[in-house]
């Protein structure tokens, strides 16, 4: 195994390289929120190969592929010695219509099926105890969507309070069925609520240099003795400078990015933004996706970020991410290319 840089993440015992590898798009073709036809033979040697690299931590969700990312991962880290085995990290709390894949997931997060989730998630992971377990989005009910919600009515019938759920992820830590628990996609008045609760061991918000309103997260978290763990750096490959207009449009239709808006309407300036970091990438003999990471990296208060790959060959582009440093001028020349661009939303640097 090669060396990664390392960090605690928060006030857990958990070391864990700078980047971590995301398995969302190995839960395969057949739902709603898919990536695309996926190899499992590929998912695994991808898995083993970010391993090798260093990489000590696997993000993944009941959700991705409806249970078979995390079977995915179980049948990878299986084949491995055990002190070779990764950190695994969970989540709960989206729960999907099993006659029908295509359908958005409901958020929900009432105790008992937080309990019910864990026990599949152990199953398909094959693991005795989870490493972070963190509460996927607020259990407002409501269905996983980016565009107008459904009825509120319908939604306040399914309402768990952030307090009751909250309570209850820490109940499985104190009972030693998880190691840490943290919350994914919550605001900072969210986080301070659940704070009053019990202790926010991990945050984990998107975060980008195109999605960048998460900055009064990972500054609650920085102010808190909380870990941060990021998603989406490279923004689902957007800020890996592989993308063209002519590429999105060739994705295939069950690609969920091909409707996207910053694959659509945001596009040309999302492109461009891109095109500004080359320059950076090449005095450092680096990629553009390294110098997303570690522009993402460099943020106050974020602890790790995490990567996605389907093939192994694509892991070389990013790993080198978790050991470089970008200097002042590189950040300058990355804010400046960030307002003349008008790419993404949020403060162009802390």
């Amino acid at each position: 195994m090669d060396a990664l840089p390392t960090t605690r993440l928060g006030g857990t015992d958990l070391d864990i390289s700078r980047i971590g590898f995301g398995a969302w798009a190995l839960g395969g073709a057949g739902w709603g929120f898919a990536w695309g036809a996926q190899d499992d033979a590929d998912s695994v040697a991808t898995i083993h190969r970010v391993v090798e690299a260093g990489v000590n931590w696997i993000d993944t969700a009941p959700a991705y592929g409806l249970g078979h990312s995390e079977e995915v991962v179980g049948k990878a880290i299986a084949a491995l010695p055990e002190a070779e085995r990764p950190y695994v990290f969970t989540k709960a709390g989206l729960v999907w219509d099993e006659p029908d894949p295509f359908a958005a997931p409901r958020k929900l997060l009432k105790p008992a099926s937080i309990r019910a989730e864990l026990e599949d998630s152990l199953r398909r992971l094959g693991v005795e105890r989870i490493d972070l377990y963190q509460a996927h989005w607020p259990g407002d009910g409501a269905l996983l969507t980016f565009g107008p919600d459904e009825d509120p009515a319908a939604t306040a019938r399914h309402a768990t309070a952030l307090e009751e759920y909250w309570a209850a992820l820490a109940e499985l830590k104190a009972e030693g069925k998880v190691r840490a628990i943290a919350l994914s996609n919550h605001d900072a008045a969210q986080l301070a609520a659940a704070e009053a609760v019990a202790h926010v061991d991990a945050i984990q918000p998107q975060f980008s240099l195109l999605h960048r309103e998460a900055a009064p997260e990972l500054a609650w978290a920085h102010a808190h003795g909380t870990g941060a763990i990021v998603y989406q750096p490279l923004h689902s490959g957007l800020l890996t400078g592989t993308f063209s207009a002519e590429r999105v449009a060739a994705l295939p239709d069950d690609d969920w990015r091909k409707g996207f808006p910053e694959f659509t309407t945001g596009l040309a300036a999302n492109l461009a933004l891109v095109e500004a970091l080359r320059p950076i990438a090449a005095a450092h003999g680096t990629t553009v996706s390294a110098v997303a990471l570690a522009w993402t990296l460099a943020w106050p208060g974020v602890t790790g970020t995490i990567v996605g790959a389907r093939r192994p060959g694509q892991v070389d582009d990013w790993i080198g991410a978790g050991s470089l440093e970008l200097t002042d001028a590189d950040r300058d020349a990355i804010t400046t290319a960030i307002t003349a661009t008008g790419a993404g939303a949020g403060p162009a640097r802390p």
